[in-house]
This record gives C-alpha cells, sequence and structure tokens, in this order.
C-alpha cells in the first residue's frame, strides 16, 4: 500500500510541476460543467457571465492577480460562453475547429487576494475567418470594469457566418464593430502583412 501512495504522490507532484496540471483538468472539467449542468442559451449575441475569484495560486509578488491569469481566467469563461450558446458544438459539426488567433488585455484595477469578479463576455462580430469577443472582468464589490480582454477566435474548417447560421437556423449578419475595435483588427492585419513580408525576405535570402 505504501509503495503504491508514493508512486501516485510522485505522478501527482511531477503532473504538476512539469506540466500544467490544474489547467489540464480544469478546462475539460468547466466545459463539461457548461455542457451539462447550465442551461443553454439561445441567442449567441447575449452577453453571460462567468464568476470567479482570485486565488493564493494566482498572486504575483505584489499580491495582487498576476496578468497571466486574465487569459487563463478568460479562456474559461469563452469555453463556457461558446458551449451554452452552441457554437462550439456547431463548428465541430460542421468539421470545423476554433484557435486563438490574438488578444489584447488593457488592465484598470488590481484584482485583490479571494476579491470576487465576473467575467462578462460576448461576441462583438465576426469575419469570414473569426469571431471578436470582449471580456470584462468585473469586481462584484462595486462593479468596476478591472480589466478589458479583446479576443479574435480564429474557425478552421468552415465559417464563423456559417456557425451562426447553424446556431440560429437563419442568416445573421455581423454586428457593427465600434471604432477601438476595428483599429485593434487593422493593427492585426498589419502586424501579418509585416511579418509575412520578414519572412518572404528571410526566405530569398536562403535561397541558393
Amino acid at each position: 500500500m505504501a509503495p503504491l501512495m508514493m508512486i501516485c504522490g510522485t505522478a501527482a507532484a511531477a503532473f504538476f510541476t512539469y506540466l500544467d496540471g490544474w489547467y489540464l483538468l480544469r478546462m475539460p472539467l468547466t466545459y463539461l460543467y457548461a455542457r451539462w449542468l447550465l442551461p443553454s442559451i439561445s441567442d449567441p449575441l447575449q452577453e453571460q457571465q462567468f464568476h470567479s475569484w482570485v486565488l493564493p495560486s494566482d498572486l504575483d509578488l505584489l499580491v495582487h492577480m498576476n496578468n497571466a491569469r486574465y487569459p487563463r481566467e478568460a479562456d474559461m469563461a469563452r469555453c463556457v460562453y461558446m458551449v451554452r450558446c452552441g457554437l462550439f458544438q456547431a463548428i465541430w459539426a460542421l468539421g470545423g475547429h476554433t484557435m486563438l488567433a490574438a488578444s489584447c488585455c488593457r488592465f484598470r484595477r488590481s484584482l485583490r487576494l479571494l476579491e470576487h469578479f465576473t467575467i462578462r463576455t460576448r461576441i462583438r462580430g465576426w469575419d469570414h475567418r473569426a469571431f471578436v469577443l470582449e471580456q470584462r472582468f468585473v469586481s462584484a464589490r462595486d462593479g468596476f470594469v478591472c480589466a478589458v480582454l479583446l479576443v479574435r477566435q480564429h474557425v478552421t474548417g468552415t465559417s464563423p457566418g456559417t456557425a451562426m447560421e447553424q446556431v440560429c437556423r437563419r442568416k445573421v449578419e455581423s454586428p457593427a464593430l465600434s471604432e477601438e475595435i476595428q483599429h485593434w483588427v487593422r493593427y492585426n492585419e498589419a502586424s501579418s502583412q509585416s511579418l509575412r513580408k520578414e519572412s518572404d525576405v528571410q526566405e530569398k535570402s536562403k535561397a541558393p
């Protein structure tokens, strides 16, 4: 019995030391929770709320939530959002997949230890390749928006418009993107073009 417990303890320690164990456990559990325990949302454009707390493992040396934790919590909230409104299921049924293509987080106020906050997620629009989502970290203490995360969720194998049509059973037009989001989208496009040019130059320099 003792050797078995030692092996299990060592395996668990290795899982959390050398792999991102908590994330690897939490993401599938979050998906199952959203899929089987939460009610579905009929309107994919409806804002959804995801509740969380700042745990000791989320803190940095300044004793507030580490900047790297915001995108991770947003991952969980986005998973719940897309499962509850049926977009994940629709994309998979159409033979497609989703992946994060870009994200940008703006911080406004720190979240402190054990502070309760809500992530408010909504789709701001889409094009032929990706959804643009906004995720707001709102303090439950006073309703202050502590951080805002913009995400470009790329869809492969199908298109965002087709997935929306599958969920809504009708053709749905993308909402108009606000000015600041249009600036962000243009920045990402300009960055992609610049990097492609750099790659072309490097390939030409390697050519005999």
